[in-house]
């Protein structure tokens, strides 16, 4: 991975810019205060998700065993083992659709934590960007406090 400053205009610059900056700065650090929080809370969701599937997925491999099964009774049998087969033939695609879903959800947490990470590494950057203009601010007003003194 490489690292490296990013390049960003000091869009605050002298001393008389600091409230503006803090008034940012705080409400980038609430955002990622509330981006962690939110990424924290979708990384604890997805084991739930993924173990739902994972049943989800075995409840249908079971099912279409049955209706398997029940289908080739079926081939030899009477109307009864016709209408078993044809039961058992409608709950495996219900549990087969029903895993789907479950993989869709944990396609969608997967993808719902990939952007919230992507956003709070964003808004760090910006943190610290604001980090960096503050403490630019602070060392060239001690200068000149330091220059004016003399």
């Amino acid at each position: 991975m490489i690292t490296g400053t990013s390049v960003f205009s000091q869009k605050y610059k002298t001393a008389a810019d600091t409230v503006k900056l803090n008034e940012e700065y705080f409400k980038v650090a609430k955002d990622v205060a509330e981006l962690q929080e939110k990424l924290n809370s979708a990384q604890t969701e997805l084991p739930k998700y993924q173990g739902k599937a994972a049943d989800q997925s075995a409840d249908a491999q079971k099912a279409a065993a049955k209706s398997s099964s029940e289908a080739a009774k079926a081939a030899n049998g009477d109307l009864g083992n016709v209408k078993s087969a044809e039961k058992k033939a409608d709950k495996a695609l219900d549990e087969a659709e029903d895993a789907k879903d479950a993989s869709n959800k944990v396609k969608k947490q997967e993808q719902k934590i990939s952007k919230l990470s992507s956003e709070l590494q964003k808004k760090q950057e910006k943190l610290q960007e604001l980090e960096s203009m503050r403490a630019k601010i602070r060392s060239s007003s001690a200068t000149t406090t330091t220059t004016g003194n003399n």
